[in-house]
């Protein structure tokens, strides 16, 4: 039975070996949220570097759930919700700093778009710039091929061929989109339940992705405000940049065959194997000057077979 505190919304930090960041992410909640009630619950996915002490030390109002195993974002963060009986919830990664009033105009820019049914604002990096992080548009067989030739990388601003990252969107106004990322993710309660939460195969990468596009299918338009800001410090949790860039291509396989109509997932998973087989092959050539990149690309490559197949 959830735990009814009668607070707005909660808060759900999942941590892994970040314990200076979520300290950090912790403080500028608390600091710089004037108006909203919340719980901030921390599950922690059986660090190492001692951050459950720490947090439950330093911020004795914050619930800690210490869990021997690391059991993934997802399944994390369904197991948090699933306790607390707020109106909504809140994500929030550890390697964030909310910028003032960012929970507080979050929360009154989802009452004012309810048919959204899940929100998020505005991220930037330490220095200030834009993170167009904060959101993305599902892949597309154009947006594959301009990826899989490298011509999103020299046209990044161009919403033609760069539309998965919207391409010349500052992120500066209010906009539907595809994809709200689950570093800064606001959903109401009724939908979370009426979705299951996240489906528990995404265990790292693809599962707001998942998200938001089976709450589409169900008619609701997430929806990004920029007046709602955070800073994001970009993978802080993970380790392997090959690691990373694994989990991530297996999630991008699994939204292809979990949302793209089936006539489509072939084509879609062959221009995934291309860009795969031609960062390769390029980083063959460069292997005495550029021996790192080398490495990872023949790592990613080794594995194309475990990540083109997805999550099962």
């Amino acid at each position: 039975m959830a735990t009814e505190t009668g607070a707005d919304v909660t808060v759900i930090i999942v941590s892994y070996n970040t314990a200076k960041l979520t300290l950090r992410a912790i403080e500028t909640l608390y600091a710089n949220t004037r108006e909203t009630s919340f719980d901030c619950v921390v599950f922690d996915n059986a660090s190492g570097d001692g951050s459950a002490a720490l947090i439950r030390a330093a911020f004795p109002q914050v619930q800690v759930i210490s869990s021997d195993q690391n059991i993934g974002f997802a399944a994390a963060n369904n197991r948090v919700a699933a306790a607390f009986d707020t109106p909504y919830l809140l994500l929030l990664n550890p390697d964030t700093e909310t910028h003032p009033a960012a929970l507080d105009e979050l929360i009154s820019f989802a009452k004012s778009r309810p048919n959204a049914g899940i929100w998020g604002g505005r991220t930037v990096f330490a220095d200030g710039s834009l993170n167009i992080s904060s959101c993305w548009a599902v892949p597309s067989l154009r947006s594959l091929f301009f990826r899989a030739f490298g011509i999103a990388r020299l046209f990044k601003t161009s919403a033609f061929v760069n539309p998965e990252a919207y391409g010349g969107w500052s992120r500066d106004s209010i906009r539907e989109v595809d994809i709200v990322v689950g570093c800064f993710l606001l959903i109401g309660r009724p939908l979370w339940q009426r979705l299951g939460g996240f489906q528990r195969k995404y265990y790292m990468y693809g599962e707001d992705a998942d998200l938001c596009l089976r709450a589409r299918d169900l008619g609701y338009r997430p929806c990004i405000t920029p007046n709602a800001q955070i800073t994001h410090h970009v993978g802080a949790s993970t380790a392997r940049n090959e690691e990373k860039t694994i989990a991530v291509m297996k999630a991008r396989a699994s939204i292809l065959r979990d949302h793209w109509p089936k006539w489509k997932v072939g084509p879609g998973i062959a221009l995934m194997w291309l860009w795969a087989a031609l960062r390769y092959l390029g980083s063959r050539a460069f292997t005495k000057s550029r021996r790192a990149s080398a490495e990872h690309w023949r790592a990613v490559w080794v594995r194309r077979a475990e990540w083109l197949r997805g999550y099962a």
